[in-house]
């Protein structure tokens, strides 16, 4: 577990953090982190977490209009 404070930046508050944190979430400066709710509080992600169901989707989509898709390419 590591410990981070709450500190003010501008007019906001934000938390700083570890750079051992950031390198196991592949996370760098401008890198957009996402705060999920779940039933034992909040988590800290990098993974966007509706993500694999828009590719989901987006793979069915291509999959079915195939043959427009390769006719639009051209």
């Amino acid at each position: 577990m590591l410990k981070v404070k709450v500190t003010s930046v501008g007019n906001s508050m934000g938390i700083l953090l570890p750079k051992e944190a950031l390198r196991k979430m592949n996370a760098s400066k401008g890198d957009t982190l996402y705060l999920v709710e779940g039933s034992d509080g909040y988590t800290l992600t990098p993974y966007q977490q509706d993500f694999e169901a828009q590719v989901e989707t987006a793979e069915n989509i291509m999959k079915r209009y195939k043959n427009t898709l390769r006719e639009l390419a051209k």
